[in-house]
């Protein structure tokens, strides 16, 4: 990429600006990205468009509480596994080198305590659930556990990251219905190349990074057809989330959802047109509005049914 890692690191620390002082200055807040609720967000969009399309509408409040709550403590817990993992070489890559664990702001020992707390904290709030979401939580877990160590063996942590973070599709359908049903499953396999598409811009971000350290990533597997690839995946989530819409009989208001979905991917690959590092982070945090208005839709539509 044209940007070097030093002019990478002052714009890429916007990352964390605007954050209260007080988030700021805690070390196992920042360790579970407080600091940064973009994730979160991420999370968080699918899983509740999943809710509302497997209640047909406003699912039960408790169910609706439970999956927030763990939204936040999966993803919390997910950055804690991340950092642990990449203690070793997230100081040598300019967006990652503040962080509390390469600082020594943390030490190991207490970055696994504060791992086992939000684990034990996520695994009280499956058990609020149904036996098919424990197991489905029980999987998810080790997809999370295992992602950040995948970067090391393969150039595809970023399909770890799309289960992952798709995986509360699945939990929120057995939570409603029971099952997960084909409709659950087309829903996380759009949210699965969304996932892909958004995850390889992050990894862009990084890139020149990662070559000199070893660590892989589709962004450097993919080299030059990387913006290629992640409108094929960006078309494949408009073309699998098109195909639910007509599977469930969707009207206006979910296809114009959609619509402007693939205005938002559109402004994102202007925004990578020429691969800057700071381009390429503002089009993945876009993607929060992508989430978003998948939501809205969803909500709209089954407000007017």
């Amino acid at each position: 990429m044209p940007e070097t890692p030093a002019n990478s690191a002052g714009t890429i620390a916007k990352e964390s600006a605007g954050a209260p002082m007080r988030i700021r200055s805690s070390p196992y807040l920042r360790l579970m990205r407080l600091d940064r609720p973009v994730g979160t967000l991420l999370l968080l969009w699918p899983t509740l468009a999943a809710l509302w399309v497997a209640a047909r509408g406003l699912p039960p409040l408790g169910i609706l509480a439970t999956f927030v709550i763990g939204t936040f403590l999966a993803r919390s817990a997910g950055c804690v596994i991340n950092d642990i993992a990449d203690r070793r070489v997230d100081g040598q890559v300019a967006r990652t080198r503040d962080r509390p664990l390469p600082q020594g702001e943390i030490t190991l020992a207490g970055a696994v305590m504060l791992l086992s707390v939000l684990g034990a904290l996520c695994a009280a709030v499956a058990w609020t659930l149904n036996p098919l979401c424990w197991a489905l939580a029980a999987a998810g877990a080790a997809v999370a556990f295992a992602y950040p160590f995948l970067k090391r063996w393969t150039h595809w942590p970023q399909a770890a990251l799309g289960v992952a973070f798709s995986w509360g599709i699945p939990m929120a359908f057995a939570a409603v219905a029971g099952t997960v049903g084909a409709n659950g499953w087309l829903l996380f396999a759009a949210s699965f190349a969304w996932v892909m598409a958004y995850d390889t811009l992050y990894a862009m971000v990084d890139r020149d990074d990662d070559r000199k350290v070893g660590i892989k990533s589709t962004a450097v597997l993919f080299g030059n057809a990387d913006r290629a690839v992640v409108a094929v995946l960006q078309l494949t989530t408009l073309a699998l989330l098109g195909w639910l819409g007509a599977r469930l009989g969707m009207a206006m208001p979910y296809f114009a959802g959609l619509a402007a979905v693939a205005g938002l991917f559109g402004f994102q690959q202007w925004l990578i047109r020429g691969r800057e590092r700071a381009a390429c982070f503002r089009a993945f945090g876009n993607n929060t509005w992508v989430g978003f208005a998948l939501f809205a839709a969803v909500v709209v539509e089954h407000a007017g049914a």
